[in-house]
């Protein structure tokens, strides 16, 4: 009798050693280690000047190195509640998703829509994965918004526990998806074309070359998904999320087993004003340049007039936004805590040396060599700059002139650009959108990693072998 503990410690005693720490312990060493570097690298700035379209940029030339300014006590121990405050767009954003949500699951709605597309799909559900990993990417691709992944996996989480998959599945969807589209950009603005138009070419030139990429990246991404979601199928226990998953599999995973549920009158005109919100959506995105501000108040009156509507009075409305606030409360406080690392780097006044640094070690490499040290120096930024845009408008502007002197096309260059910096927003902790999007899928980032690791390495070869093809061809 006494044996069979032993052997169950001694058996998990490695796992335990191997255990990865807490994300927040993660990302508050990331800080501490900014905050030494603070004192070890100089101190250095660039100076900004406007842009395209009004926007700051970087003077290339105009770096000079200043008086060191190391992060003290007082401000060290502030860096977490201003990286929630900087961030406080996303965080917010997090948490009034996942109310409204939750909002939407009160009344019904959602275990109908899941209901619907879960008999329909329930013979060929493999096939939701391109249709939606396809469709996510191609609308990232041409808008640019990686940042609506924190809108489709709620709305299609249930969906996909109900076919008999996890949410490690529903996640890689929505997070892989959207970023193969953005990083690709065939049409997107807010990295392809920004970053033309700071490196003086035409703005979407070089179309065929992207094109050809996005649809390499995308079926090999569909195919990586694809394959998990087979093995979970077939063997539920194979999730890394298996018990994280039990309560959404009571929920959902039977559905179609039971009579198809049928909406009321009441739900009936609630899915109807759904689908009109998420039009003004659309509309609001993609001609009046909404973001995560206006789309957090639309998500608000969503909640609180599809509720009234479907029958909810204010007091089961207000409790289902506090229930939905619990639940990914987490991964707004991650969010802020991914943000303190850059308030350290820009406090320190050392961000800016780090970037000028990190160009120079270029100087001298062989096209080629430089070309795929471009893309390797971007990877690195995008730790420091999770922003598309903002690293575009920090990168560009020195990478460009360098590409000339490099003998590489500054389209080529533009490329090292969009691969380095778009693949990476679903992999560094420090991205704010995706950790938050973790928060709201339920999976934790360590498992998450597991999961991702051996796709973003594919990733990565292929935009190696992709640039050094554009550089070889004189792509422009």
């Amino acid at each position: 009798m006494s044996k069979l503990p032993q052997q169950n410690d001694s058996h998990k005693q490695p796992k335990k050693w191997l255990k990865m720490p807490h994300i927040y312990v993660l990302l508050f060493i990331f800080g501490v280690i900014a905050t030494i570097s603070t004192y070890l690298i100089p101190s250095g700035v660039f100076k900004r000047v406007k842009g395209p379209e009004g926007r700051e940029m970087v003077d290339a030339d105009s770096f000079k190195y200043v008086q060191s300014d190391p992060i003290g006590l007082i401000d060290f121990i502030t860096i977490i509640p201003r990286g929630l405050i900087e961030a406080g767009e996303i965080v917010f954003f997090t948490l009034i998703i996942g109310g409204m949500f939750m909002v939407l699951r009160r009344t019904g709605i959602i275990e109908i829509g899941v209901d619907k597309l879960a008999r329909r799909f329930m013979n060929q559900s493999i096939f939701i994965i391109p249709v939606l990993t396809i469709t996510f990417a191609i609308i990232a691709t041409l808008i640019g918004t990686a940042e609506l992944s924190l809108v489709y996996i709620p709305v299609i989480l249930p969906l996909i526990i109900a076919l008999g998959y996890d949410s490690i599945t529903a996640s890689a969807i929505a997070l892989c998806g959207t970023v193969v589209g953005f990083t690709i950009g065939v049409l997107n603005p807010i990295n392809t074309g920004l970053a033309q138009k700071l490196s003086g070419i035409p703005v979407f030139s070089g179309l065929g070359f992207r094109l050809v990429l996005f649809v390499i990246v995308i079926i090999v991404t569909v195919l990586f998904i694809m394959r998990h979601a087979k093995k979970v199928k077939s063997n539920p226990s194979y999730s890394l999320v298996y018990e994280e998953d039990r309560e959404k599999r009571k929920i959902y995973k039977d559905i179609t087993q039971h009579q198809p549920l049928v909406a009321t009158k009441r739900q009936k005109i609630g899915i109807a004003v759904v689908l009109l919100f998420f039009i003004v959506l659309v509309y609001g995105v993609t001609t009046q340049g909404w973001f995560m501000v206006e789309m957090s108040g639309l998500f608000i009156v969503m909640g609180i007039v599809v509720g009234l509507i479907t029958g909810l009075n204010t007091q089961e409305i207000c409790e289902a936004f506090n229930d939905g606030f619990k639940d990914v409360l987490m991964g707004a406080i991650i969010v802020g805590l991914a943000r303190s690392i850059a308030v350290v780097l820009e406090d320190g006044k050392i961000m800016d040396t780090i970037v000028h640094s990190l160009g120079s070690v270029l100087d001298g490499a062989t096209p080629t060599v430089a070309a795929v040290g471009m893309y390797a120096v971007q990877v690195l930024i995008n730790f420091i700059i999770s922003s598309g845009s903002g690293q575009a408008l920090v990168t560009m502007p020195i990478m460009a002139p360098l590409a000339d002197m490099l003998g590489i096309t500054r389209q080529t260059a533009v490329l090292a650009f969009q691969l380095g910096d778009g693949f990476t927003h679903v992999f560094y902790p420090t991205s704010g959108y995706f950790m938050a999007a973790l928060a709201i899928g339920g999976v934790s980032y360590t498992k998450w990693i597991r999961f991702f690791f051996p796709l973003f390495i594919i990733w990565a070869g292929i935009s190696v072998i992709a640039l050094i093809i554009a550089q070889l061809t004189g792509y422009s």
